[in-house]
């Protein structure tokens, strides 16, 4: 019972500490896509009840995987490693999400209104159906949890391979989100160097993988890398953040 807590607890955390990175982006698309707060949470909420369902089918997939092949999870340690320094490398300019992938996807079943309709995904002109923006903003924030569960599930899959533990510390991190969201958004400046504690906590999950058949980390040891990655990379953004201010008064 208390190695499966230590698991559920080190799992909900690291599904935690890498939605932060998916924060940021969906605040870039509510930003470029014009979202209003007002409308944010219908987003959020469908978008959350959808990540649920799809993270359910790729934790099967990944746990039959992983129960037949043994090494794949050598293939999912270097994907968490290649994960990290892609992370690492990313540039801070702004994407142009109506270019992107999801967008061209939906006006291509479907024309989206230039303008909102209240809280709608749909509306009707003319005997026509049209999508929102509102709509374009839900797949974005879908496909673009998809493209983060490709990091998060082979990270949680290296501390535990009991199907119950990693979907219920997925699903419950991933029910936090919406708050999690409102809480950190506006901060986003603030947490700078969180950046870099994330990518510290893929390239350490990926070595874990990839020394699973010759060394073991105990999950304890696991829970106190991660909870103290996070820490101090929450520590030197708030101390640098200070210092400027400080700078800024003199």
């Amino acid at each position: 019972g208390a190695d499966a807590v230590i698991q559920f607890i080190t799992g909900y955390l690291l599904e935690w500490s890498l939605s932060v990175d998916n924060i940021f982006v969906i605040a870039l698309i509510f930003a470029y896509l014009r979202i209003p707060t007002l409308y944010q949470y219908r987003v959020l909420f469908w978008g959350i009840v959808g990540a649920i369902v799809l993270r359910g089918l790729m934790i099967a997939a990944g746990t039959t995987l992983l129960a037949h092949f043994d090494w794949m999870f050598y293939v999912f340690g270097a994907i968490l490693l290649v994960s990290a320094l892609r992370m690492l490398r990313d540039d801070d300019a702004t994407p142009d999400f109506g270019a992107s992938l999801p967008a061209r996807l939906v006006r291509r079943f479907v024309p989206v209104t230039d303008d909102l309709e209240r809280a709608r995904f749909f509306v009707r002109r003319e005997g026509r159906l049209y999508a929102t923006p509102l709509f374009v903003a839900l797949v974005m924030v879908e496909l673009t949890d998809v493209v983060f569960a490709v990091d998060s599930i082979p990270a949680i899959l290296a501390v535990t391979r009991d199907p119950f533990l990693v979907f219920t510390s997925n699903a419950f991190a991933i029910l936090g989100l919406r708050s999690l969201y409102f809480a950190v958004a506006g901060m986003m400046a603030m947490f700078r160097y969180l950046k870099y504690s994330l990518v510290l906590i893929l390239a350490f999950v990926g070595v874990k993988m990839l020394l699973v058949g010759h060394f073991h980390v105990p999950n304890l040891v696991s829970l106190g890398i991660i909870v103290g990655t996070l820490a101090g990379g929450v520590i030197a953004s708030l101390w640098a953040t200070r210092r400027e201010e400080r700078a800024a008064g003199d």
